[in-house]
């Protein structure tokens, strides 16, 4: 599989975590105005208007932190909103120390134990995950697992969330096995306590479709991301962020199998959405070019292709640094674009850069390395160079067949 859509992993439930909250402040004017200004939030971030809704929730940080102080549970809750609203601008560093302090906050108030905690703990995980760090995110994700079943019922929504979200950091690793019977838990509760057409079933159908994608299992896919994204299109605004991520998924799914013909205008639509939704260097952007660009590879438009790639592993190394998976992406396909023009001397150094980024990001035995290792070993075949090329695919074999 040569093609990486990074955005076909979501993340869960943020707005379902406002909704929990309870709301503490005062019921005197700077309560009111609070309560008003989460409502706004809320009502801004469902129609992707993510600029606005940072101003409302930096004002209502504000008011809570002047109503009751720097160190209440509703401060958390305000900072959890502002970093949330980061989060889904890929303003990851933003994000974090938002995070951490709302984690503090509600160690200290309400205990270790505490549901509120472990969203804590889930939403600082989801940033460590977009940006690569399995590691940290998996240890915050299970830390935050556990405190949802030790406080909370088995069916309770916040556990299918940190069910979820463990799933994707497995998922991200290549374990498959461990990943899938959690998104099928998650979607199961999901389904039973918030309805079939709640945009966290959708989320996780997403989730659970990709899983699915990745092992090549398309039949089950398909209806999936089909079901997705008409929740999507039911419940938010035509131009919402999470449309975009649907339509990019169904069309990297029809791309897989060939089918052109379907998969470009549905690509088409998902960058014209990110473009004018979201910031012109988003990583949201930068996937949406590079899977429009793949297309056009695909079908010998190399002219096309080649200045969308450029223009994605631009923003990729801007947002999130020159050792992220996702410049590694960028520098495979523009490689195969190379590769598949003869422009062997300019498609090499890249192969060989996108390689040592995947493994020190997702290390030595991930599916993606394998995938780097088979492209360079194609390459090597077509230059003349047999023993190097043999070496990379016994080594990409014995990734491919080693249990995940």
């Amino acid at each position: 599989m040569t093609e990486k859509d990074g955005m076909r992993r979501l993340v869960p439930g943020w707005v379902a975590l406002l909704l929990v909250l309870s709301t503490g402040l005062p019921a005197h004017a700077q309560g009111k105005e609070w309560k008003k200004l989460n409502s706004e939030v809320m009502s801004l971030y469902r129609q992707g208007q993510y600029d606005r809704a940072v101003v409302a929730a930096k004002k209502a940080l504000q008011v809570a932190e002047k109503a009751v102080g720097p160190h209440h549970p509703d401060v958390a809750m305000s900072l959890n909103n502002l970093a949330e609203l980061y989060r889904a601008q890929g303003q990851y560093e933003l994000a974090k120390p938002l995070h951490k302090r709302a984690l503090t906050i509600r160690e200290q108030a309400l205990g270790p134990d505490h549901p509120l905690v472990a969203a804590s703990l889930n939403n600082l995980a989801e940033s460590y995950l977009a940006q690569g760090q399995d590691e940290q995110a998996g240890m915050l994700f299970k830390r935050a697992l556990a405190v949802m079943e030790k406080t909370l019922s088995s069916d309770h929504p916040l556990i299918a969330t940190s069910m979820n979200s463990l799933a994707m950091v497995y998922d991200s690793q290549g374990r498959y096995s461990q990943a899938e019977p959690l998104y099928q838990r998650s979607l199961a509760i999901w389904e039973r306590t918030l309805g079939p057409d709640h945009p966290d079933v959708a989320r996780s159908l997403n989730n659970l479709a990709s899983l699915y994608y990745s092992q090549g299992r398309y039949a089950q896919a398909e209806p999936l991301y089909q079901r997705a994204l008409a929740i999507w299109e039911k419940v938010l605004s035509p131009d919402h962020p999470d449309i975009a991520h649907s339509l990019n998924n169904l069309a990297a799914l029809y791309y897989s199998q060939g089918k052109y013909v379907q998969a470009e205008p549905l690509y088409q639509r998902a960058l014209e959405i990110g473009e004018n939704a979201l910031d012109p260097d988003h990583p949201d952007v930068a996937t949406s070019l590079n899977n429009l660009a793949e297309l056009y590879r695909a079908q010998g438009k190399g002219e096309q292709a080649e200045p969308l790639y450029q223009r994605s592993r631009a923003i990729w190394e801007k947002i999130l640094g020159p050792d992220h998976p996702e410049v590694a992406t960028s520098l495979n396909n523009l490689a195969l674009l190379y590769d598949s023009q003869g422009k062997y001397e300019q498609a090499e150094p890249l192969y060989q850069r996108s390689l040592a980024i995947w493994e020190k990001a997702l290390g030595p035995n991930h599916p993606d390395v394998a995938t780097s290792l088979e492209n360079r070993a194609r390459l090597y075949r077509k230059t003349g160079k047999i023993e190097q090329a043999e070496a990379l695919e016994r080594r990409a074999l014995a990734i491919r067949t080693k249990p995940h």
